[in-house]
């Protein structure tokens, strides 16, 4: 009994020893890997914005051509209020808007390509949505535009046509691996339609399928529809349809894991629309330097000791060099796509919340 006793002993004492050695183990390969993901972290975080001084430009990624919102001219500058976007960080940054450079990217390719480090900034007309903002690791800035999915039909193919709720039956173009795609079906199942979706991946190859009749309805952003009707052979066939049915807040993203290029970029979101509410404008920044005001004046630098802009990564003037370079967000709106446009589209929801609409920034103090 005593020998027996003796081996129980034993035998517990090396079950203890091994369960002991594998709590050790994994306390150490948890150790290790808290390290590893610190040194990951640290390495995301490394520096968006040193990297990008290092190169001497911003590199953008935007739409292969959309317009109003980022689409070449005839001399092949890009053009659009996310092209403009990406001036304003280059200026925060660099102080100068056009030490930026731009990527095109398909729907497919955009999330990568900013995952990646292909490009520092992603403002290329994207909606912001839970997945994106998490499981992609992508941290959105803000909306620079609020739009919402709607449809467009040429009129003379489909006379007595006026509501999306009479397409039932229709082919309908759409671009893959966009919001787009899954509203599309969401809408014509609530309302019990049916639908032949006619796909494509590159924006381009939907303009021309729709353009050639391969499809009765194109559906995207309804900004989108305004700026693609222009481009299509007889503009004037087409009409875009009164319902509006999804919320399609637009605006650019970064990735997560550098707060400080976040903030530039987030913050430079918010000064476009605090100096459009202020009445800072392109024609008079310089004059608006000397305002007695003295939110004026903290805003565009000029209060004493102020430390805003070096607290942020940038000069204090940073927000001088935003408006000098595309102006406040009215004047970048009314330029791209409302007034001042060939797409003459109306403030709406995206006026200032000063005049009813949904653009508000948090105070620059």
């Amino acid at each position: 009994m005593g020998a027996a006793f003796t081996r129980e002993k034993i035998r517990v004492c090396l079950k203890n020893r091994e369960k002991g050695l594998w709590v050790m183990k994994n306390i150490a390969i948890g150790i290790l890997g808290a390290a590893t993901l610190g040194l990951m972290a640290s390495a995301a975080s490394a520096g968006t914005l040193d990297t990008v001084k290092a190169k001497g430009f911003i590199q953008c990624g935007v739409s292969t051509g959309l317009a109003g919102f980022s689409a070449p001219d005839d001399k092949g500058d890009w053009q659009g209020i996310d092209a403009d976007f990406c001036r304003a960080v280059a200026a925060a940054v660099f102080g100068d808007g056009t030490k930026v450079k731009f990527t095109p990217l398909s729907a497919k390719e955009r999330f990568t390509a900013l995952q990646s480090g292909e490009v520092d900034i992603l403002s290329r007309n994207t909606t912001w949505t839970i997945n994106r903002d998490t499981a992609l690791g992508l941290n959105f800035v803000g909306v620079t535009y609020y739009d919402g999915q709607g449809f467009m039909i040429n009129a003379k193919k489909l006379p007595g046509v006026n509501s999306a709720l009479q397409l039932s039956g229709a082919a309908v173009c759409v671009q893959s691996g966009t919001t787009t795609e899954l509203n599309l079906a969401d809408y014509f199942k609530a309302n019990k339609m049916e639908y032949n979706p006619v796909v494509f991946e590159k924006l381009e190859e939907v303009n021309a399928a729709y353009d050639a009749g391969r499809c009765d309805v194109y559906t995207t952003d309804q900004s989108g529809l305004y700026g693609i009707r222009l481009t299509l052979g007889s503009p004037a066939d087409h009409v875009v349809l009164p319902e509006i049915i999804s919320k399609e807040p637009l605006g650019p993203a970064v990735r997560q894991g550098d707060d400080q290029w976040y903030h530039i970029v987030k913050w430079t979101y918010f000064a476009l629309l605090q100096a459009e509410e202020l009445g800072i404008t392109k024609a008079n920044v310089d004059e608006m330097k000397n305002s007695p005001s003295p939110e004026i004046k903290r805003v565009l630098g000029q209060e004493a000791d102020t430390k805003i802009g070096t607290d942020l990564g940038v000069s204090n003037d940073w927000v001088v060099n935003i408006v000098k370079a595309v102006g406040n967000y009215g004047e970048l709106f009314d330029r791209n796509v409302g007034s001042g446009s060939p797409l003459k589209i109306a403030r709406g929801i995206n006026a200032l919340w000063t005049k009813g609409g949904l653009q508000y920034a948090p105070p620059i103090r």
